[in-house]
């Protein structure tokens, strides 16, 4: 029955980190679920830990490329506001 159990947490968990609202849940559940496995049988609760860490390092992921595409865009838009050389 235990096993029954885990694969139900496991499935249930994978179904609820479809979608970008969850990104890096999935990445994260397996690789803490294998560590907490390997750690002393506690794979459910590394499942657990390891879907927050991953989402939460997406989440560090995503604004960081949001803040460097701003930073582009605002560089490309002064570029073309500067005035063209001109002769007299």
């Amino acid at each position: 029955m235990r096993a029954q159990s885990k694969l139900v947490a496991v499935a249930t968990a994978l179904l609820l980190a479809t979608g970008t609202v969850n990104a890096g849940c999935v990445k994260g559940a397996v690789a803490g679920g294998v560590v907490g496995h390997v750690a002393g049988k506690h794979g459910v609760a590394g499942a657990a830990i390891g879907c927050a860490v991953g989402h939460h390092t997406e989440k560090k992921k995503e604004k960081k490329q949001k803040q460097q595409q701003q930073a582009a865009a605002a560089a490309a838009s002064q570029q073309a506001a500067a005035p063209a050389n001109t002769r007299k």
